[in-house]
């Protein structure tokens, strides 16, 4: 009962899955539209193809047909001769030469056939020429007129080359429209995929740091890149041949059928009816399980690239501990496992075409047999076999697709399953635009949890106007979580947090966003050079604007004394690599500067430093702090002994609050942070 629970959820999430990746393709339906029409075009010129081949074969065959009149013709005469057995001598010779006289050629059923068949296509597509009995008038590329029959009794060479010539026009048409077909759906499939891989990066931005913090950064690379590369190869290739194959194989079902009801012989017919539904059913059941095992194929490779995100990101630690053979061996471990779970996915892909192939064999021999036994001649075998062989490499194509489609939709369940993932801050539909910072921000009864473990508790304090409000802690006290509620990087499990007055979850987030500036303990850089790293965030800003920032950062100098040769051009490398931590903090500096928000936020900005960069740094964030609102996290306390308040935090309560002079004065947990940074 449980195993058919699921395979029904299975299958209806399987349609919506279908129906939902349809929908992408929307707006694209004129493109989409275009390359449908000109599938249908082959198709039709795949139906006209077939129907010239007979008649051609009919030509070719014509020695067969002289054998056979020629016996007719010996049969005639000694019938004639036994008739006039008891006539006079020239009696029998004017029977014999009655007999030996040949029918005239227009009585030719097979000549008349071909006459009325090249009228009609000829009549239908406009052709440059016409027929009036057995006489052929053609206008184009000029103006002549033969009979359809030669003075040795054969059928005309022009006639034999008009049929070529329909046969090799229907061929170009067919080869065009698939070029039409193949380029439109193709070009379909790789905007859908390229709208789904936009769409996943912006749902992944829109995420909350709560998200990032619970899902791998490798899996979700793995998602964004990996599985939609799978999903565009599978779309790209199986759009065309899901709107090709299916209409190639119509035009051949209807040449059959047109063949079979002219030579009165049903039996390929029959075999239709019988067949796809034979060739449906095992390729149903395997694609079932294809689509299974790529689905564990596609997290193998999520694990692979996870592997390498924390290899490269850890890549100093790596080095430091000489572990590079270890990681290699995990890296090996997990890429194992992937290639093991790859190989179960493609023996089952790879088997789709061979048993496709083994039954439309056993198919064309049990026909040949059957033709065989029944004495079917070489012209209505061509016609009715030909039809047959040419559905060949659309029915494999198309069991290629079925199998594609599966390995595409392992990986487009995947995608819908992140992009159907909601951890978005939420933002009211009233919120309002936080203008301008006026008063102050004030944090009111906060408490904050995190996986049912309380990091925040019950705390409350102010920060006016223009004052520098500092925290200090062991660590894991909650100083960074205070920080991230108030930029609302994450939101409060209890209280509020009060921007003038106001609960910043009122305001857009954006807005607010504007009004905060953030240096923290290990800033980011973007492998990019150190003017845009400065600028980001400031687009509008200009090389002047960009100079004068990095000079009231304390930059200035090292991008420009020679250390790095392009200044202020170049680029840093992958998070920084060629900087180092003192210069990613003051280019860090630099960018709030350049932001100029009223609100700063300092995650302990100098912890990290040796003191001659410290005072250097220290120097660029006294000037950035001025006539702005700060809220600092200090590991040293010689960077906040002038802050209008302190906050010490344990365990994520406040226990002591007070300037400098205060807490020294109290003797409680600042004095001893204190002696013990300032013992020596």
């Amino acid at each position: 009962m449980w195993h058919q629970d699921e395979t029904c959820q299975l299958e209806t999430r399987n349609r919506y899955g279908y129906w939902r990746l349809l929908g992408y393709v929307r707006p694209y339906w004129k493109r989409l539209a275009t390359g449908i029409i000109a599938g249908m075009l082959v198709g039709g010129s795949v139906f006209v193809s077939l129907l010239t081949i007979p008649q051609m074969i009919g030509v070719v065959d014509v020695k067969v047909q002289e054998s056979v009149q020629g016996s007719d013709t010996a049969r005639r005469v000694i019938s004639a001769l036994e008739k006039s057995s008891g006539a006079g001598e020239a009696e029998k010779i004017a029977a014999v030469q009655k007999a030996m006289t040949p029918e005239t050629a227009s009585k030719d059923p097979q000549l008349d056939k071909m006459l009325n068949t090249a009228s009609r296509i000829g009549s239908s597509l406009h052709l440059p020429f016409s027929i009036d009995g057995t006489t052929i008038h053609v206008t184009w590329p000029r103006e002549f007129t033969f009979e359809a029959v030669s003075p040795e009794g054969k059928v005309a060479w022009q006639l034999f080359g008009l049929y070529v010539a329909m046969f090799i026009l229907a061929w170009v048409f067919k080869n065009l429209a698939r070029y039409i077909n193949a380029y439109c759906t193709r070009w379909v499939g790789s905007r859908v995929v390229a709208d789904l891989r936009a769409q996943i990066f912006s749902r992944l931005m829109r995420q909350s740091l709560k998200y990032f913090g619970k899902n791998d950064v490798g899996q979700l690379i793995s998602r964004a890149v990996n599985d939609t590369a799978a999903l565009e190869y599978s779309i790209t290739h199986s759009v065309e041949d899901l709107t090709n194959a299916p209409l190639q194989i119509i035009g051949c079902v209807a040449a059959i059928i047109v063949a079979c009801r002219e030579y009165d012989n049903y039996s390929l017919i029959a075999m239709l009816l019988i067949g796809p539904p034979l060739l449906l059913i095992p390729m149903q059941l395997l694609g079932r399980v294809i689509r299974k095992y790529y689905r564990k194929s596609y997290a193998r490779i999520a694990d692979v690239m996870t592997r390498m995100h924390e290899a490269f990101s850890c890549i100093r630690v790596v080095k430091a501990y000489n572990t590079e053979e270890i990681e290699l061996d995990r890296f090996r471990l997990v890429n194992r496992k992937y290639f093991r779970q790859t190989v179960r996915a493609m023996r089952l892909h790879v088997l789709v075409s061979p048993v496709v192939e083994i039954l439309i064999g056993i198919a064309a021999m049990g026909f040949l047999f059957y033709s065989y036994r029944s004495g079917v001649s070489v012209t209505q075998l061509t016609a009715l076999f030909a039809p047959a062989l040419m559905a060949y490499q659309p029915l494999k194509e198309l069991s290629k697709v079925i199998a594609i489609v599966q390995q595409s939709m392992a990986a487009a369940d995947r995608i819908f399953d992140l992009l159907d993932t909601n951890m978005e801050l939420p933002e009211k539909a009233d919120a309002v635009p936080l203008k301008e910072f006026s008063s102050g921000i004030e944090v009111r009864n906060v408490t904050f949890s995190y996986d049912d473990h309380t990091v925040i508790d019950n705390v409350s304090f102010s920060i006016p106007k223009g004052s520098m409000v500092a925290v200090v802690g062991e660590t894991g006290s909650g100083k960074s979580t205070i920080a991230n509620l108030i930029a609302r990087f994450y939101d409060v499990s209890d209280g509020q947090v009060l921007i003038d007055g106001r609960d910043i979850r009122d305001y857009t987030i954006a807005s607010l966003r504007r009004q905060i500036g953030v240096v923290n303990q290990n800033p980011m850089m973007f492998n990019d050079s150190i003017a845009d790293n400065i600028a980001y965030g400031t687009p509008e800003a200009k090389r002047d604007d960009v100079i004068a920032a990095a000079k009231l950062a304390n930059a200035h100098e090292f991008i420009t004394g020679g250390v790095h040769a392009e200044g202020y051009d170049t680029v840093v490398g992958e998070n920084g690599f060629k900087l180092s931590g003192g210069e990613k903090q003051r280019i860090a500096i630099a960018r709030a500067i350049l932001k100029n928000p009223p609100i700063l936020i300092l995650d302990e900005a100098t912890s990290a430093l040796d003191n001659v960069t410290e005072r250097l740094v220290q120097d660029a964030l006294n000037r950035v702090m001025g006539n702005r609102t700060v809220f600092a996290i200090a590991h040293r306390l010689s960077t906040i002994q002038h802050a209008d308040m302190i906050i010490v935090m344990s365990r994520g309560k406040i226990v002591e609050c007070g300037t400098h002079d205060e807490l020294l004065a109290k003797d409680g947990v600042y004095r001893k942070l204190h002696d013990t940074q300032f013992e020596h």
